[in-house]
């Protein structure tokens, strides 16, 4: 298979031991031994390592595939950091001031396939990477904690934030939960692997050998030494406590059970060095600061976990059969536990041999992440399209279309079929697609006028209101469709009818549109998305359309979603010439977009006017409209005299 270009972002500087950057460094890794090309963005820890990225970065732009090694991932520590004013020491932000610059210039000089962030919540690393990302986004959540600011203040935010990811995994199924609650959606889950050394032989009797590593709260540890205190007197157990700072670190306890404790800190080596001789792993926090890849690290060791009874460690140890369990802040309880397991080795050997398989390699969690990453990158389209199709167009002349538009047969709209067509010509338009708000007389009505008018060509279309998914158009279809089906259902009809399907305003939050999920099922079906429409009350929502067509390789299209004949070809898309929707979809792949920005208040106040505004000119009945499948289109039975009468000659209404 083609190799991917890969991207992990990570928001914890490499230099802090962090669940996350694990995670992060060994799936790169395997990633990278399976022929990927893979780099890694995190927060600079020094200006020196910042200056380096920048300069890597920015040498990118002229040779991209400079930017990474051949024997294993590249690291890129991008920003610098900022000391905050406020607080009793300083402590650095939380994203660099320069971060950002750095990150977009990355993401937009470098082709890239995948761009995956952990914990894109804002502000942080991956979050301005989600921002600024062109490229299939994969998102990891970790940790099971509520961040207040995003579930609750600003989560209609956050929420339309993540429809930038077009795949979400979870760590475990704690953090799914609580995700699903605030952020419904699709949550895949991947468990991580843990690093494990070869086990010392195990020894028939001896001391009981217990671990503790300080990586959760302080709390944590005093609880443990309460609860060596509690041990009986005859047990035999000898303890180590891995600690960053020994000399830091005091052990309030009594001299006869200090002797038996051992303080070390990193020179000792890494936890799954000192797990391969421990026999029991202890991890106490009350849920401040868990560190659940201790547990996974002693379940891939050899070493039987006792911890406390959250909800993430006890989906670790199987509720109870992979480990023992205690009430958090229960010393006494944990102090027994920790005695089952020294007085009844069997039941020590019993539970070693459970764990065994209960947490995968790092290289089954990298086959994992490729099966996402192909599974999104397939849904991408061929760039290539119909070569010969292209090559028969690309002598003709150019015209300029205008792909969405309405008339009268719209209840919206009061502009009639002639002036649009008379305006339409008087600007230079070569071809309009009339797409009418469920229905398609108006369309079938201009086309048999427009036959007359040398140069002018209509597309026959109709925007379609599917039950509960959005509006979708038809281009090139014969009949009416229906409103009222399922969006897959009007697809399919549209394809049926020998149509190309359109999508208009995909994220405009103002009209009915699809939402992201549903955008995701139908992409493959996606001929054309509208990435630029003037009637769009935020440019955000036509830059995400851009964002979303790029992504996925989507011919994008444009239209004027013209209700009023002042603004039709207020953008314009420039494409060669074209006879039926083959052509005309390979001359869109080549097309020049121009926008020419309106006044949206005056466009949307003439509109007002003409349809609200005045007394209403009696109804027409659009059944007579109706096509007859086979056969030729009836002409509405309405007189041109009544038409003129409505709103004059050249647009005025």
């Amino acid at each position: 298979m083609q190799p991917l270009t890969i991207v992990q972002v990570t928001p914890h500087s490499w230099k802090t031991r962090h669940e996350v950057n694990e995670f992060v460094r060994r799936s790169s890794e395997e990633l990278s031994a399976c022929g990927h090309r893979v780099l890694i963005a995190a927060p600079a820890a020094t200006r020196k390592a910042a200056r380096e990225a920048r300069s890597a970065i920015a040498a990118a732009r002229q040779r991209p595939a400079g930017l990474f090694k051949s024997d294993g991932p590249r690291l890129l520590e991008v920003g610098g950091r900022v000391a905050l004013p406020r607080g009793p020491r300083p402590r650095p932000a939380p994203i660099a001031v320069d971060a950002s610059r750095d990150l977009e210039v990355l993401l937009g000089s470098v082709p890239i396939d995948i761009v995956h962030v952990h914990e894109p919540f804002a502000p942080s690393l991956s979050s301005t990477a989600l921002r600024h990302s062109n490229s299939l986004n994969v998102g990891t959540f970790h940790e099971p904690s509520e961040r207040v600011l995003s579930t609750q203040v600003a989560r209609p935010l956050v929420e339309i934030f993540f429809g930038r990811l077009d795949a979400r995994t979870v760590t475990c199924s704690q953090t799914a939960e609580l995700l699903e609650r605030y952020f419904p959606g699709s949550y895949e889950l991947i468990r991580p692997g843990a690093g494990a050394k070869p086990r010392h032989s195990d020894r028939e009797g001896g001391p009981l050998r217990i671990l503790f590593c300080l990586e959760e709260e302080r709390g944590a540890l005093r609880l443990f030494l309460r609860a060596l205190r509690r041990l009986p007197p005859d047990l035999d157990w000898e303890a180590t406590v891995l600690t960053p700072s020994p000399s830091d670190t005091p052990l309030r306890i009594a001299r006869a059970l200090r002797e038996r404790i051992r303080l070390v800190g990193p020179a000792a080596g890494p936890p799954e060095d000192l797990i391969a001789d421990a026999d029991v792993l202890c991890a106490a926090s009350g849920g401040p600061a868990p560190a659940p890849q201790l547990i996974r690290m002693a379940l891939a060791g050899g070493a039987v976990p006792v911890v406390s009874r959250l909800p993430l460690y006890s989906e670790l140890v199987g509720d109870g059969s992979l480990g023992l369990m205690f009430v958090p802040g229960d010393a006494e309880t944990m102090a027994g536990q920790i005695a089952r397991l020294g007085e009844d080795r069997e039941l020590l050997a019993e539970m070693r041999k459970r764990a065994k398989g209960a947490v995968p390699a790092w290289s089954e969690v990298a086959d994992r992440l490729e099966e996402v990453y192909r599974k999104i990158a397939a849904r991408r389209h061929d760039s290539a399209g119909d070569g010969n199709v292209r090559r028969r167009i690309a002598r003709r002349k150019l015209i300029d279309v205008d792909l969405h538009m309405h008339t009268d047969h719209s209840p919206d709209c009061a502009t009639p079929v002639e002036v649009l067509l008379e305006t339409a010509r008087d600007r230079g338009l070569g071809a309009i697609a009339i797409t009418d708000h469920n229905e398609v007389s108006g369309a079938l009505e201009a086309r048999e006028m427009a036959a007359g008018m040398d140069g002018l060509q209509v597309i026959v279309a109709e925007e379609v209101k599917t039950a509960e998914q959005g509006e979708v158009i038809g281009l090139f279809i014969k009949e009416r469709i229906p409103r009222g089906m399922t969006m897959s259902e009007t697809i399919a009809e549209i394809h049926r009818q020998g149509g190309l399907v359109y999508v208009p305003h995909p994220f405009d939050r103002l009209h009915s549109v699809p939402d992201y999920e549903h955008l995701l099922d139908i992409v493959e079906e996606i001929d054309i998305l509208e990435v630029f429409n003037p009637r769009v009350a935020l440019t955000a929502f036509n830059d995400e359309a851009e964002r979303f067509a790029r992504k996925y390789r989507i011919v994008p299209g444009a239209g004027s979603d013209s209700h009023v004949a002042q603004g039709l070809g207020s953008v314009r898309v420039r494409i060669r010439n074209f006879e039926g929707p083959q052509e005309f979809l390979e001359a869109m792949r080549d097309a020049d977009i121009a926008r020419k920005h309106k006044n949206l208040i005056y466009v949307q106040a003439l509109k007002f006017l003409q349809t609200t505004g005045r007394p209403k000119a009696p109804k027409r009945k659009v059944a007579d409209a109706q096509p007859v499948r086979g056969g030729k289109p009836r002409r509405p039975a309405r007189a041109r005299s009544h038409r003129r009468s409505r709103s004059g000659r050249g647009g005025k209404s």
